[in-house]
């Protein structure tokens, strides 16, 4: 099934590359200087040396390259199951993390921005983290709900 493959390459290619420009260009604004302040949510530039919450940061210059690793791994287990329903999620997924990772080479650590502190403090978080969020509960429902996946 050549056209089954090819869709599914299509659909992953473009879902990647839509989020990782979209993530990258956000990330710009905020590198150049971009800052805006609210008395609930701050938009500032923040480098995020570990992933969620700053976990692993110990593993320092290691930590992109296992990131890579998974990754990698994870858009070859994608191709394996070769399930159409799977392109679109698996390929905002995969987008989000790549930016991250992107961002580890070329700024030290991955460029975070949008900080809530109204009520609580959270962590500084960015596009391609809500993106990854969205990708891991679209999956899940697809693995819980197979209906929804006929491929």
């Amino acid at each position: 099934m050549p056209n089954k493959s090819l869709r599914l390459s299509a659909t992953l290619l473009f879902s990647l590359a839509g989020i990782f420009i979209i993530d990258q260009n956000i990330k710009s604004l905020f590198v150049d200087g971009f800052r805006y302040y609210t008395n609930c949510i701050d938009l500032i530039l923040v480098y995020n040396k570990g992933v969620a919450f700053s976990m692993f940061s110990f593993l320092a210059e290691y930590l992109k390259y296992i990131q890579l690793v998974l990754v990698l791994g994870v858009m070859g287990y994608v191709f394996y199951l070769k399930k159409l329903c799977y392109a679109m999620p698996a390929g905002i997924l995969l987008g989000a993390a790549f930016s991250n990772i992107y961002d580890r080479f070329i700024h030290g650590g991955v460029v975070d921005m949008v900080y809530w502190h109204c009520g609580f403090n959270f962590a500084v978080f960015n596009f391609a983290d809500v993106m990854i969020d969205v990708a891991v509960a679209w999956i899940l429902l697809l693995n819980f709900r197979p209906k929804f996946c006929k491929s």
